[in-house]
């Protein structure tokens, strides 16, 4: 009866009904498999770009969007227009060189100041800084002449008498800068920078020297 089957091109039906169910099952599991294995390659792939994001993140905020305090600080200098130094008392013309150091990705915008020169804490010079902008990772240099007087209260000293005579005149300088640094043109914060520095006048060598600033 099969082989008359057979010979007439009716298929053959299987022996029983497990074969065909086997490998649809088969197939069916093999499907299963490819779909998790895509989600778990999709989820990988999400979960990547989210660290990637967050590093990201992170990297900007902690570099690029972190707001810095700019360092105001007073630069060396070696000219004089006018250098007379007596036993008690000095009358001195500095040209000197303020520097306002901006780390930020972004400029520092500032207003007019002074800056204040002092003797042992009795002020002996000032000098104005206009406003201007220190630009974003750059160094403002300020060019100023300031001078530097002994007032009348200090002709009798017999301190600066003796710091005459050593050659070496210690001085100090103080200053403030208030303005605003902008990043990406966006993000905008209100910034104020002091000035504390300390320093020696070589009068010999005619020269400010030894400058530190807190």
């Amino acid at each position: 009866m099969a082989e008359k089957a057979q010979q007439q091109g009716y298929p053959l039906a299987p022996a029983n009904g497990y074969a065909r169910s086997d490998a649809e099952a088969s197939r069916s599991q093999s499907d299963d498999e490819l779909r998790r294995q895509k989600r778990k390659k999709w989820a990988l792939y999400i979960i990547a770009f989210v660290i990637f994001q967050t590093g990201v993140i992170v990297f900007f905020s902690m570099t690029v969007m972190k707001f810095r305090t700019p360092k105001f600080r007073v630069r060396p200098a070696n000219s004089f227009e006018t250098f007379d130094v007596q036993t008690s008392s000095f009358n001195l013309r500095m040209n000197t060189q303020l520097g306002v150091k901006n780390t930020n990705f972004g400029p520092f915008k500032y207003g007019n100041s002074t800056v204040y020169f002092y003797y042992r804490g009795t002020q002996v010079g000032s000098a104005i800084i206009p406003k201007s902008k220190a630009n974003f990772r750059r160094t403002k240099k300020v060019n100023i002449a300031i001078d530097l007087i002994t007032p009348t209260s200090q002709a009798s000293n017999s301190e600066l008498a003796a710091d005459v005579s050593s050659g070496i005149v210690p001085l100090t300088s103080t200053s403030r800068l208030s303005g605003k640094i902008e990043i990406m043109f966006i993000f905008k914060k209100k910034k104020s920078v002091n000035m504390n520095c300390t320093m020696e006048l070589n009068i010999s060598a005619k020269q400010l020297q030894n400058i530190k600033c807190k």
